[in-house]
């Protein structure tokens, strides 16, 4: 799968809120979803057990232990994942739409 963008994880665990926690498990997640092929939702919920179905082919993971949630939308056909959010349960939980993400 093609990852779009390892620059949003990137500001999330480098930015000023200091979720520096957060590098090595998402660095592990983006190593792990290139070498993916997903094709089906199944796909993704055979290799992470915990990750949850949004609608609109979003995926919810939890990363670092369940301390943080990152949302992607995956484009099967063209084999494309992209980040849509990565932060911490709070900040998920303040999300009012998720079909806007």
């Amino acid at each position: 799968m093609r990852v779009f963008a390892l620059r949003t994880l990137r500001e999330f665990w480098d930015g000023p809120s200091g979720y520096r926690d957060a590098e090595q498990p998402l660095r592990a997640w983006n190593r792990e979803a290139e070498l993916a092929d997903w094709e089906v939702l199944a796909d993704v919920k055979g290799r992470y057990r915990s990750a949850s179905f949004v609608g609109g082919n979003r995926v919810v993971f939890n990363v670092a232990g369940n301390k943080y949630r990152l949302i992607v939308h995956i484009n099967y056909p063209a084999r494309t994942v992209f980040v849509r959010f990565i932060g911490t349960h709070e900040q998920y939980d303040a999300i009012r739409n998720i079909e806007a993400i």
